[in-house]
């Protein structure tokens, strides 16, 4: 699918519930897309995903959420104004319902790779209509009716309500295709009602009936038609060609060398065409009588290839056809073909399908045979002949492709705006080609722009998470106000180097020493950080302080406190550390937290335990962790070791008693 249907879903799934539910849909699907490029091809199946995770996210079903999505890209494709084009079909919803084929058509220029489904009108009455939807894609039909729903409301007021009365291969929750149970390819064939109000509709439509001055107008022959329209055919009730024009028997003979030329006259359409569009159709009577206002596609079936336009001649026996069977179109191509033969007798030595031979290996090379030509147009009943005739003309964009279909400008139809829409096309290929590449190239630096921006958001989290914890930054982004508040009982660590800088020292190189041996010591410090047990808070000279039990409450704080300060003991050893030191201390206690600044803002800690641990760390000794009473006791019962230091003088304490701490439980 093209990823305008995809930027619609997402636009309007974060209008309806949110960016945090898009976020989580996203995570759920596990999709890496930030954004969707408009003409750019995404996996089917991501549509169905998306709906399911909605889904799982919302509480709603899965076919509301696909009922939704094909709201969602009503609403959309407005922005591109495309909601011009569905106006511009008709004053009534069946005059949409009628062109939903053609409207595909049209926008398969734009987005070529477009897989569109078939859609055709069936029935109509003064309460609704019945339309029948053919798709090689399972699973969007839900998605189909939010489109009718939304479509009939927003360009033509109506309150429809739509379901489904036939459904055949159709398999909710997914778009891969049908399972192929046999060897002939399957389709989804559904058939929708549309409840509405249609008696205006149904009331004026024009052409029920012959108007008088219609049947006062003198009969036209039939070969009038067929001069108009070259490309024409007419079709019986068996489906079989009764006439052919010019054009159409001059192009048969060109694609099919060797073929008998009284075998295209009462021939089945389908075994001389391929019916592209609708898809998969049932070609008989009574179904193209209900698809008059369809537009159709045919394609020639080429049975040969061959170099020249009219080497489909070169071995035909002219001589023993009966001129007197073939209508004055045929009987002029043929003429065709025998002043070709004429004209070209070394040409008719060859074989129709001979391999020609390369000159540079000698060796046979396959002939280049020429393109298929495409007719569109439109099935008309002719009620004095009681058949159809088929009024198309060649589908060609521009110049190369008339040339590989065989064609000159003078072989189309005259009166039409084939020629001139050829050589529009011609002239506005290149520079719609280099409009599109920039278009494509504005996308892709759109894109590299938003995943540069995404790694510059990661940095600026990652900062500003250094500086403040995560679940503190998160509550203050959401709120928009500082966070402050109380803990009943955390540890507080405190780690001094020591002996760092001399302070006779005033040289530049000295300082810079120091610093050095700061950021390598703390450096290994921040890799004992185990969040969340612990969390760094401040360096201060030559001071680092962390906690255990804030900002995320933790009841194990006092275990996971004296862990890091044991394993920060291992990481160093005196003898490779020369004259520098480091001592610890820790306590346990109530504090109050909260960020502190608006340019640097810090997390912070207060109160007495943090101030008595910072008396620990201070009155303790070199390769040392020190410990307040209430911190030894808590420890003491978890099986670590620690032995009584005695009474030790604190500032602004008195006399502590105070523990040193050894090895934990496992050592």
């Amino acid at each position: 699918m093209y990823g305008m249907l995809y930027e619609s879903v997402q636009h309007y799934v974060q209008e309806e519930y949110g960016t945090h539910v898009w976020k989580k849909v996203c995570q759920i699907i596990d999709c890496k897309h930030n954004s969707f490029k408009t003409h750019q091809i995404y996996p089917d199946k991501l549509m169905p995903d998306i709906a399911a995770a909605l889904s799982a996210c919302t509480g709603e079903s899965f076919d509301s959420c696909m009922n939704f999505f094909g709201k969602c890209f009503v609403r959309f494709f407005s922005n591109f104004g495309y909601d011009k084009m569905i106006r511009s079909t008709g004053r009534y919803f069946c005059d949409f319902l009628q062109s939903i084929d053609n409207i595909h058509l049209i926008m398969r220029f734009t987005y070529p790779k477009m897989k569109s489904p078939s859609m055709q009108l069936t029935s109509m009455d003064d309460k609704g209509a019945v339309i029948l939807y053919r798709s090689s894609r399972t699973g969007m039909s839900k998605y189909l009716i939010g489109q009718m729903t939304e479509v009939a409301q927003e360009f033509y007021g109506l309150h429809i309500k739509a379901y489904v009365i036939e459904s055949q291969n159709d398999i909710s929750g997914g778009t891969a295709g049908p399972i192929k149970m046999t060897e002939g390819p399957l389709t989804v064939i559904v058939k929708y009602r549309l409840d509405f109000d249609n008696s205006e509709y149904m009331a004026k439509r024009v052409n029920t009936e012959a108007h008088p001055s219609q049947l006062k107008m003198p009969t036209v022959k039939l070969d009038v038609f067929l001069d108009l329209f070259p490309f024409t055919f007419v079709l019986n009730h068996d489906m079989k060609i009764t006439h052919a024009g010019e054009k159409i028997v001059e192009t048969w003979i060109m694609h099919n060398p060797g073929a008998n030329l009284k075998g295209f006259i009462g021939t089945h359409v389908m075994d001389l065409f391929h019916c592209r569009r609708p898809k998969d159709t049932t070609i008989d009577w009574d179904t193209l009588i209900q698809m008059r206002a369809v537009l159709f596609e045919f394609e020639l079936i080429r049975t040969g290839h061959n170099r020249d336009a009219y080497d489909a001649a070169l071995n035909m026996d002219f001589e023993n056809y009966d001129e007197m069977d073939l209508n004055e179109a045929q009987t002029m191509a043929i003429t065709k073909a025998k002043e070709f033969n004429d004209a070209h007798p070394a040409e008719a030595e060859l074989a129709a399908g001979e391999d020609e031979i390369d000159p540079a290996t000698g060796e046979r090379r396959s002939s280049q045979g020429l393109k298929s030509i495409l007719l569109k147009g439109q099935m008309f009943y002719i009620k004095d002949v009681d058949s159809l005739i088929f009024l198309c003309s060649p589908l060609i964009e521009n110049l190369d492709e008339l040339h590989a279909i065989g064609l000159y400008l003078n072989d189309l139809n005259p009166h039409g705006l084939s020629r001139e829409l050829v050589m529009a096309g011609w002239q506005h290929c290149s520079k719609l080609e280099i409009m599109f590449e920039k278009e494509e190239q504005r996308s892709d630096e759109l894109e590299k722009s938003l995943e540069l921006a995404d790694s510059w958001k990661r940095q600026g989290d990652d900062l500003l998470y250094s500086m403040i914890p995560r679940p503190i930054a998160e509550r203050m982004r959401n709120s928009q106000e500082q966070v402050c508040e109380s803990f009943e009982e955390v540890s507080v660590i405190f780690i001094e180097v020591l002996n760092v800088y001399d302070g006779g020292l005033n040289s530049i190189q000295g300082a810079m020493m120091a610093v050095n041996t700061l950021n390598k010591v703390f450096s290994v410090l921040d890799k004992e950080i185990i969040s969340p047990f612990v969390y760094k808070v401040e360096t201060v000279g030559m001071v680092y302080m962390a906690v255990s039990g804030a900002p995320d409450v933790n009841p194990l704080h006092a275990q996971h406190a004296c862990d890091m300060a044991l394993r920060v003991m291992k990481k160093f050893h005196p003898k490779d550390m020369g004259d520098v030191a480091i001592r610890v201390g820790i306590n346990s206690g109530p504090v109050v937290a909260g960020v502190v600044g608006q340019k640097v803002p810090r997390y912070c800690l207060f109160g007495d335990t943090v101030n008595t641990a910072s008396r620990m760390e201070s009155s303790s000794d070199p390769w040392k962790i020190q410990l307040s009473k209430y911190t030894a006791d808590k420890v003491r019962e978890l099986g670590y070791k620690v032995e009584s230091r005695g009474t030790v003088k604190v500032k602004g304490k008195g006399e502590m008693e105070t523990y040193w701490l050894l090895e934990g439980p496992e050592g």
